[in-house]
């Protein structure tokens, strides 16, 4: 525990000193502008962009599920048969019909995260 703390400790001295939070202030700032400007809601854009920042603090990697799902909604739109797309056959083919059923409800729900994670990225970063 205490090695972690240091290290917590080690890692927010040094954003300090590399103006880390100088330049999210600056950052969240224009995005904040642009997306009031574009009739976003204040608080939901505050909430966004301050998850954003954790984001970075924690050094989080994109989600390669995610980026599929907004490459797809980028070059198509919204589908009807996203799920499907989306399937990894080589894994469900070899699924029992249960495990099957699991697979596509866990899908569904990752894909429906997925939709509405890219709608408020295009709502506060105007895509």
């Amino acid at each position: 525990m205490k090695g972690s703390l240091k290290g917590a400790a080690k890692a927010a001295k040094l954003r300090m000193k590399n103006g880390f939070w100088a330049r999210c202030k600056e950052e969240k700032e224009e995005k904040m502008k642009l997306a009031l400007e574009n009739g976003a809601n204040e608080l939901e854009a505050e909430r966004y962009f301050k998850k954003g920042v954790e984001k970075k603090i924690r050094g989080e990697e994109q989600d390669e599920f995610y980026e599929r799902v907004k490459e797809m909604l980028l070059s198509e739109g919204e589908v009807s048969d996203a799920i499907g797309r989306l399937t990894d056959h080589e894994v469900y083919d070899k699924l029992t019909y249960e495990e099957k059923q699991r697979y596509t409800l866990d899908l569904s729900e990752r894909y429906l995260r997925a939709l509405r994670r890219f709608k408020k990225e295009c709502e506060f970063e105007g895509f």
